[in-house]
């Protein structure tokens, strides 16, 4: 029998077997994309004006629903790493560190989304792009909390023991997130509080109407799709990466 070359092995290897599993890849794709155009949509034009904000601030309001569902995504993102960091410490598979790896990815880039799309808004209301007030801080410590574990993951050679430590490291990062969260409440912040409850100190805080919540509510839901599929996608590459990596090392 004839054998077959390296890279002819690695294409053969890593050619998808089922073809329904592409076409749900392909459906969960479009959805996402789907949402995403509802979300624009919504935020220009069907959520109206905040009725006390004026000016360049009542444009840069509309900017609230790209940086909320980005918040939504991040956390959502943040959460499926815990469960694939505690799936891995739990089982010992692989395939849940991929979990952790993907989801850890996706929340970065939500993350830096939000950040930007903060600074977009907080222009026309602080007068200024940046300002280190303890929600602004808190969420910069988060982002470079996770952008350490990628690091930290690309200096450990052995994939067991890789895996081992991100895991028990995505679970300590993980407690920045609700710092981050509850910072506007538990010390002296002029960011809004969105959700249950009201900062007194706010600068450009608003009420939110009924098609401001319908919008927001579109805009989480979107994104949450936009998150689930890139994470999903990534996770899917990071399994074909390990499975090339793991023939190539086979046919050394």
């Amino acid at each position: 029998m004839k054998a077959m070359s390296s890279d002819a092995f690695v294409a053969a290897a890593a050619r998808p077997r089922r073809r329904t599993g592409n076409w749900l890849w392909l459906i969960l794709g479009v959805l996402a994309t789907l949402g995403m155009a509802a979300v624009i949509g919504a935020a220009l034009l069907y959520a109206k004006p905040a009725v006390n904000l004026g000016g360049n601030e009542q444009a840069a309001q509309r900017i609230f629903y790209v940086h909320m569902g980005s918040v939504m995504g991040a956390f959502l993102a943040f959460v499926i790493s815990v469960v694939g960091s505690v799936g891995y410490l739990v089982t010992r598979k692989l395939d849940w560190d991929r979990v952790a790896q993907a989801s850890v990815e996706v929340a970065i880039v939500c993350g830096i989304s939000l950040t930007l799309a903060g600074s977009i808004w907080s222009k026309p209301t602080w007068n200024t792009y940046w300002t280190w007030d303890p929600r602004l801080t808190t969420t910069t410590i988060t982002l470079l909390i996770y952008i350490a574990y990628l690091l930290f993951r690309n200096g450990v050679e052995n994939r067991d023991t890789r895996a081992r430590f991100a895991s028990i490291y995505a679970l300590f990062a993980f407690l920045s997130v609700p710092l981050t969260y509850y910072s506007a409440r538990w010390f002296r912040s002029i960011h809004p509080v969105v959700f249950n409850g009201a900062n007194p100190d706010a600068q450009g805080a608003f009420d939110i109407g009924v098609t401001m919540g319908h919008t927001l509510t579109v805009a989480m839901i979107g994104y949450c799709l936009l998150v689930l599929t890139l994470f999903i996608f990534r996770w899917r590459q990071l399994r074909l990466e390990d499975r090339v990596a793991l023939l190539r090392e086979e046919l050394q």
